[in-house]
């Protein structure tokens, strides 16, 4: 996964998200939880590459597929 101009940035869609929690234990620097569990992305600005990487594993893990890493530049 390389960065473009724009960059990367990760989401997570509440809608599907089960509060299962491994992106949280796998990525803490990335994703917390709120108050019901659900995941939520602490970074909400542009990713690092080691970021994007990051949440790209946890997007890989993530039950629900509920986090998406998006490309900003396109």
């Amino acid at each position: 996964m390389s960065l473009r101009e724009g960059g990367l940035i990760v989401t997570v869609d509440q809608d599907l998200c089960m509060g299962s929690g491994y992106c949280v234990v796998q990525q803490p620097d990335l994703f917390g939880a709120d108050a019901d569990g659900t995941a939520v992305p602490l970074l909400t600005a542009t990713l690092s590459e080691a970021q994007a990487q990051g949440a790209a594993a946890a997007a890989r893990i993530c039950p629900a597929g509920a986090i998406e890493v998006h490309d900003t530049s396109l």
